[in-house]
């Protein structure tokens, strides 16, 4: 098993583009490593530098303890599975997960122990002779998940395996990829722009955006610490709202005031933003839509009600404050209706502060 390093590592194509800009990474050994990000944010190009498919401008890339960025693909001890599983068509089942074996001069006897071990695992031991054209996409992505896991590589590479299968069974292939992960207790680098797969799935997730590294973190952390506006907006669904305001000292405590309305805020935020001088001067309150409160009446922002959006048991209901449009989730049951006024407040616990200029979380 193994570690993986990226120390300083850059990306700068021909035409200047910098695609990966000087990122550190450890992954640790037996990890489940994410990285996500919004599309271009060189996730993907992380990913094929550790696998060798793409070269490394500057900066090391170590795994365990070899630096690898001369070493070919074929002699790092890794195993991808793609986004379009690139299964050879005229190939059976397994013939395919046979092949890299064969190139290695694997004995006949290893390899067909190997493809029977794991046609188990993946429970597609009875597909071992059909072609690729007759299985379905979620039956190719377990034969192809198959021809890695023979192989017995140290790292596990995976890019956007799951985005071309339907919803349900994207579900159920996530949790198959963490009963893999856990039964074969190797080091997993998954690439997704999914939120919900990094969330999920991930020991760690390594949150990318512009090529630079945003935040990483274990799951728990990056949704209720995010690091900055970036990672508090990707992460979550419906994604965070931010209003303008200022955090103000009342009495023994603190308050957020929002457009001259107070709501009051816990008292380590308060204290935080009083020891980083950020008492009365602008800033952006973040909170999740989850833990907006909404009511008929009361101390609070007055909002008109724009949209409502049944999810079975959660109601999206789509507000607007001074012309800006906000979210909040609500409890099914709960009656609201279209250009309803209400009023809002939040969760003292769950407020986010940002400083506006350099958009990092300043708790």
């Amino acid at each position: 098993m193994a570690k993986v390093s990226l120390v300083n590592i850059n990306k700068i194509y021909e035409n200047g583009f910098h695609a990966v800009k000087g990122i550190n990474l450890e992954i640790q050994d037996k990890e489940f490593m994410v990285l996500v990000g919004p599309s271009g944010c060189g996730k993907t190009t992380s990913l094929r530098m550790i696998a060798g498919l793409e070269g490394i401008s500057s900066g090391e890339m170590i795994i365990g303890d070899q630096v690898v960025n001369e070493v070919a693909p074929k002699d790092r001890n890794i195993a991808m599975v793609f986004q379009n599983y690139a299964l050879y068509p005229h190939m059976s089942v397994y013939d395919n997960m046979a092949f890299g074996l064969k190139l290695q001069k694997t004995p006949k006897d290893e390899i067909k122990e190997r493809i029977d071990k794991a046609a188990k695992i993946l429970d597609i031991e009875q597909l071992l002779t059909r072609k690729p054209k007759q299985l379905s996409g979620g039956q190719r992505q377990r034969v192809a998940l198959g021809r890695a896991i023979v192989r017995k590589p140290e790292v596990f590479l995976m890019d956007e395996p799951l985005s071309n299968l339907d919803a349900k069974l994207r579900v159920q292939m996530r949790a198959e990829l963490i009963k893999l992960h856990n039964s074969l207790e190797t080091t997993f680098v998954y690439v997704t722009h999914d939120q919900t797969e990094a969330m999920t799935m991930g020991t760690r997730i390594c949150v990318m955006n512009d090529g630079i590294i945003q935040q990483v973190a274990d799951p728990k952390t990056i949704y209720n610490h995010p690091a900055n506006m970036f990672v508090a907006g990707f992460i979550g669904a419906p994604q965070m709202n931010f209003f303008r305001g200022k955090v103000e000292a009342a009495g023994d405590g603190y308050v957020v005031n929002i457009d001259g309305t107070t709501l009051p805020l816990n008292q380590a935020s308060g204290a935080k933003a009083k020891a980083k001088d950020k008492l009365g001067k602008e800033l952006v309150i973040g909170v999740r839509p989850e833990n907006v409160r909404m009511s008929d009446s009361g101390a609070g922002l007055k909002v008109k009600v724009e949209v409502t959006e049944l999810l079975g048991s959660d109601l999206n209901v789509y507000f607007v404050l001074n012309g800006k449009h906000f979210i909040a989730k609500e409890d099914a049951n709960k009656e609201i209706a279209f250009n309803q006024d209400l009023v809002v407040s939040f969760d003292p616990e769950k407020i986010h502060l940002f400083d506006p200029e350099t958009e990092q979380s300043i708790l």
